[in-house]
């Protein structure tokens, strides 16, 4: 199998910087959570990172953790880079994370320098490659001091095998503080990963983005909060093979008479729009000039095109829509 990508890959997909680096994101970058571990099809998953590659998606994010099983999506990606990809490796950002629990034993999970050390070069060996973009602890450790943690990120750099340190999953004061240990450092934290969508607003209470104030770049994961925001549940049924039928990331109990009442309201205020509900999901992310990108899942090329579909089908928010959807989902 070989592969040439699109000449034209780079004129419809647009490009962020984030925060105050001089590295560009696209809006949309592609996750590799659940879809490309152990049992996923070659082919599929392939044909899925070739797509993105095509459309200007040149970020492909990653985590020890991914599969299932652990460590798979890296091997996985690894394998597709290798053989695909190889070529346009000065193309692409891979990003990967440390944080959670990957071996048994006191070294293997949270943020201390032997586990994020030990993680990275794992990381690497199962991706194949010499050094990642971007590295992220992937979410606060309470047991260990913040300047061990950031220390570690720190010593990637200088060790020439992550360019960039980011965090995930940090709330806004210990965001600030680790972008203030990592700036006495001299490396820059240029990215918070978290949890963001129209359904989930809890960066607007924590006023994340207001304390990170353009200085550090927010990435966007779950924009479509596990499914809820897709056309899927708007029937009020739980169709088969769907996160919600198999009560892993969502469980059935959420898909209420009121949600999907909400959801319902939700989607017509997006056909008003000329978008469909998830269209509208990540317009209304990538609305806020401070969201560097939204990450995005697939387990088809058919879904990746929907979701691509927000770049090029999107246009400014009235006031009346953000005051509706307020009101509806606040």
């Amino acid at each position: 199998m070989s592969y040439t990508p699109e000449n034209n890959r780079y004129e419809e997909m647009k490009y962020r910087y984030a925060g105050h680096s001089g590295l560009q994101l696209p809006e949309l970058s592609l996750g590799l959570w659940h879809n490309f571990g152990t049992d996923a099809d070659d082919k599929v998953t392939s044909d899925i990172i070739c797509k993105a590659f095509d459309k200007g998606i040149t970020h492909f994010d990653l985590a020890n953790n991914y599969g299932p099983e652990p460590g798979s999506a890296e091997k996985r990606f690894g394998k597709i880079v290798k053989h695909l990809l190889s070529s346009y490796r000065d193309e692409m950002l891979v990003s990967t994370k440390a944080g959670y629990l990957m071996w048994p034993g006191p070294y293997g999970d949270f943020g201390s320098r032997k586990y994020i050390i030990s993680s990275c070069d794992q990381s690497l060996k199962r991706l194949g490659l010499d050094y990642v973009d971007i590295f992220y602890h992937h979410r606060p450790d309470p047991k260990t001091p913040l300047e061990e943690t950031m220390g570690a990120l720190a010593q990637l750099v200088r060790q020439g095998k992550a360019l960039y340190v980011g965090i995930s999953n940090y709330h806004a004061a210990d965001a600030l503080r680790a972008k203030k240990i990592l700036d006495e450092l001299g490396c820059p934290c240029i990215l918070n990963q978290v949890r963001y969508s129209i359904l989930d607003r809890w960066t607007e209470d924590d006023h994340l983005l207001d304390a990170m104030d353009n200085q550090i770049g927010m990435i966007c994961f779950s924009p479509l909060a596990q499914g809820l925001l897709t056309s899927r549940y708007l029937d009020g049924t739980i169709p088969s093979g769907s996160r919600a039928s198999q009560n892993r990331f969502l469980k059935s109990d959420k898909i209420t008479p009121e949600m999907v009442v909400m959801l319902n309201q939700l989607n017509a205020i997006a056909r008003k729009r000329g978008q469909t509900l998830s269209e509208m999901a990540i317009s209304w992310l990538l609305k806020d000039a401070r969201v560097t990108s939204v990450l995005i899942g697939a387990s088809s090329v058919a879904q990746l095109e929907d979701n691509l579909q927000a770049v090029g089908n999107s246009r400014p928010f009235t006031k009346d829509e953000l005051a509706e959807i307020d009101r509806l989902t606040k």
